[in-house]
C-alpha cells in the first residue's frame, strides 16, 4: 500500500468514524475504487488507523476523561465516602458498562463478524437500512432532554452498539447514537457518548489485531508497514477531530435525515453497480 493510498484511506476513516455513515463501508468502498487488495495488513490497517482517530476524542473532551472530582449530586455530607470514591470514577465505569456487550460478544463471535466484513453486498444493504432509520428517527424516538446517564443507560448504548458489529455497514457510531436517544437522552449527550464510547471500544479493536499477528508470527508485516501506521494514525487523528467539532454543531441545529439520505444514495448506487457488473459477494 502507498503513502498516497495511505493517507486517502486514514481521511476518510477520520471522516466517518464518528458520523452515522459506516466508517467500514466508506473505507471498503475506497478500497476498492483504489484497487487496494483486502491483504491481513490491510485489513488490520484499517482498524489500528482508528487508534489515531479516538485520540482526537480525548484530546478534544480531556476534561471529561481526566476529571476525578465528585460529581455534584454525591457532595452531600450525607452521603457515604465510598460513594464519593467510586462517584469520582464514575466516567470510567460507564465506559466499563456499555463496553461489556461487546467484549463478550466480539470474543464469542470474533470470525463470524471477520466474514461478514468480507461482503460488499452486506455492507451496501446495511447502509440503506441504516438511512432509513436515519431518516425517521426523530419521529420514532421521542426528543430526549436527558443530559445525564445511568449503568442503565450505558448498558443499553452498549448492547446497541454490538447491531453494528454483527451487521456491518449500519454504522457504529449509528447503533450507538441511536441507543442513546432511546434511552432518552437529547442528540448531543448521545452523540457525545458515542465517541466517548468508541475510545475503549476501538482501542480493544487496535490491541486485538496486533495480538492476532503476533500469534500467527507475521509481526514483522506491521514493524515492515510501521511508516503507514503512523502516517495514518497522524492523518486519521487531525481530520477526526475536524469532524468532530462540525458534527457536534450540526446535530444541535438539524436533525439527522441528511445522513440518512446520504446513506441511501451511497447504498443503493453500491448495489446497483454489484448488480451491473455481476460481482455480488455474498
Amino acid at each position: 500500500m502507498t503513502i498516497f493510498e495511505t493517507i486517502i484511506l486514514a481521511i476518510v476513516e477520520g471522516l466517518t468514524e464518528f458520523l452515522p455513515v459506516s466508517s467500514t463501508g466508506h473505507l471498503v468502498i475506497t478500497q476498492a475504487l483504489l484497487g487496494i487488495e483486502s491483504t491481513p495488513y490491510v485489513k488490520a490497517f484499517t482498524v489500528m488507523i482508528q487508534f489515531g482517530a479516538i485520540l482526537a476524542v480525548v484530546l478534544l473532551y480531556y476534561k471529561r476523561f481526566f476529571d476525578f472530582s465528585i460529581p455534584a449530586d454525591l457532595q452531600s455530607p450525607d452521603i457515604p465516602q465510598w460513594r464519593k470514591t467510586v462517584g469520582r470514577f464514575r466516567f470510567y465505569l460507564m465506559l466499563i458498562v456499555g463496553l461489556i456487550p461487546a467484549v463478550i460478544l466480539g470474543l464469542l463471535f470474533d470470525e463470524w463478524v471477520d466474514k461478514m466484513l468480507g461482503s460488499v453486498l452486506v455492507i451496501a444493504i446495511n447502509l440503506v437500512i441504516g438511512g432509513i432509520v436515519m431518516l425517521f428517527i426523530d419521529e420514532w424516538v421521542k426528543h430526549g432532554t436527558k443530559s445525564r446517564l445511568s449503568y442503565k443507560n450505558a448498558l443499553m448504548i452498549g448492547l446497541f452498539q454490538c447491531i453494528a458489529m454483527f451487521f456491518p455497514g449500519m454504522s457504529r457510531s449509528m447503533s450507538t447514537i441511536v441507543g442513546g436517544m432511546a434511552v432518552g437522552l437529547n442528540r448531543e449527550t448521545a452523540a457525545e457518548f458515542s465517541f466517548f464510547l468508541a475510545v475503549p471500544t476501538m482501542f480493544g479493536a487496535s490491541v486485538l489485531q496486533v495480538i492476532k499477528f503476533w500469534k500467527s508470527g507475521e509481526m514483522a508485516v506491521l514493524q515492515g508497514n510501521m511508516l503507514s501506521l503512523v502516517v495514518g494514525n497522524v492523518v486519521a487523528f487531525v481530520v477526526a477531530m475536524i469532524a468532530i467539532k462540525y458534527f457536534i454543531r450540526y446535530i444541535q441545529r438539524h436533525s439527522f435525515r441528511a445522513f440518512g439520505i446520504y446513506r441511501i444514495i451511497v447504498g443503493g448506487a453500491l448495489i446497483i453497480a454489484l448488480s451491473a457488473m455481476s460481482l455480488v459477494i455474498i
